[in-house]
Parts: C-alpha cells; structure tokens; sequence
C-alpha cells in the first residue's frame, strides 16, 4: 500500500503525479516553490506558521557558490498552474552552521545541506498547515516526496511510494524520483494516527550500482540547531557575505555519483 494517496491526480513518471487540482493537493498546499529571483527555483515545506525547511545549498547560486541575495526570494505555498496559496519574501536564512558549499558534492556535505528560512511575515491559513518533523527512518521504511522540477515547476508532484535503502554518514539513500528543483523536497512518513511528517530534505540526486537514488540530511538534532542559527545576531540581516562554516570533517565515500537537484 502507497503511504501517501493521491488517486485522483495524473502520473507524470513512474510513481509521481502531478498534484493538478486543489482536490489532488489538499494536504499538501504548504510544500511551494522557493524562487530564486531569477536563478533556479528549490522545494521547500512550512514547518511553522513563519518557518520553512529546505536545501543549503539552494541559498546559494550554482555557479560560483555566491549567496543568492535574501531580498530575492520568494516562498510560493501551494504553486499550482500560475497561482500560490501564499505568497511571503524571506526575512532571514541560515544553512546548517557545519555545511560547507563546495561546487563538487561528497557525503560529508549532504550531511549538512539543510537550512532554514524565515518569512517575512506567518502563513496563518487553515488551508496551509505547517508539517511537524519526526525522527529519521530506518532502512527499509516506506517514504514519500512533495516536489516540484525542471520538467513539472508548474505543479509539485507527490511520490507515494518509496523506501529508505540505507542510512550512512548521517544521510539517507532512498529509492525517490527526484531532479533539478527537487533540492529541498520534503520526505515524509505517515505517523499511526495518520499525519504526515517530515524526516528527511531531498539534497542530492546520485547514481549508485546503476540505480538512480535520492540523498536525503538526517533531521535527527537538527531543528533545534537550525533554530539556534537562525536567532544569532549574524543572521538578523540580509545576509551579504558567506554563510559560517565551522568544521571541515573528511570526505565520506557512499559509491555514490552526486548531482545537486
């Protein structure tokens, strides 16, 4: 059985569809489209009614690393087909303070490429409501993915049925349909009483014994430390230099062949 069901929406690949109507995307309007002001686009999900989850390295520009100005960007809840639930700016960011932006990807990084936002003012909607976290899962669990990509950035696209193949290096692999833009996506779990949550951001697509696979940062310890980040002096104004980098741990290997989505 799928863990997320959205019977009524089109498939675009093998296991995504597209969420088209507001029918196909009840449940799911607080994962938008995080633009970049005119540099690329990410996924990112509410967490809070002023808080949204999403990739480290999205606040960075793909050529060169230099940070996309915070003034540029703009959180799109709901993006469907030209129109938003929400719309909100960004007031303040902060990456992970151990993610170090490198233009070749490793495990060490995707480990720490996770960062977290704040609007410039709460999503308060009954239609739009933040997702909680939860705890990372083990190998073998059943996951699915919210995201938008290059080739469906007019929709997100649910994935209701993949599955965690391993947990290394504080990183998950899982088995998820994920592409340029994806970077951020939300991975979620389905609790007992029937809530979605998320445990993982999509960070990196790779290759691995042939297998396309997704990577995922491992949630566990890290809100309270993004959070913490967040409310320190550097990061209450736009940010106009590099973002800190406080350790610069050993390259892990995974066999993996890594590009960013």
């Amino acid at each position: 059985m799928g863990l997320l069901c959205a019977a009524t929406a089109p498939a675009t690949a093998e296991g995504l569809r597209r969420l088209e109507t507001g029918t196909d995307s009840r449940g799911w309007e607080a994962v938008g489209r995080l633009d970049l002001g005119g540099t690329g686009f990410c996924t990112a999900a509410l967490i809070a009614p002023d808080l949204i989850l999403t990739a480290a390295h999205c606040l960075r520009e793909r050529e060169g690393g230099a940070l996309v100005p915070i003034d540029r960007m703009e959180f799109r809840a709901g993006w469907r087909n030209g129109r938003a639930a929400a719309y909100r700016h960004i007031r303040r960011a902060a990456a992970h303070p151990d993610y170090l932006w490198s233009p070749e990807e490793d495990a060490s990084r995707v480990r720490y490429d996770i960062a977290l936002l704040e609007l410039d003012q709460p999503i308060r909607l009954p239609s739009l409501k933040p997702y909680e976290t939860g705890q990372t899962p083990e190998r073998g669990a059943e996951v699915g993915v919210v995201s938008y990509a290059r080739d469906r950035s007019e929709a997100a696209s649910l994935q209701d049925f993949c599955h965690v193949l391993s947990r290394q290096s504080g990183m998950l692999v899982m088995s998820c349909d994920v592409d340029f833009g994806s970077s951020g996506a939300p991975v979620f779990t389905l609790r007992p009483d029937g809530v979605a949550e998320i445990v993982s951001v999509v960070a990196a697509k790779a290759e691995m014994g042939g297998q396309k696979v997704a990577l995922g940062s491992d949630l566990d310890g890290v809100i309270p430390v993004l959070k913490s980040a967040l409310s320190d002096a550097e990061f209450h104004r736009r940010p106009t230099g590099g973002l800190p980098q406080m350790t610069d741990e050993p390259k892990a290997s995974t066999g993996a062949k890594f590009l960013r989505p």
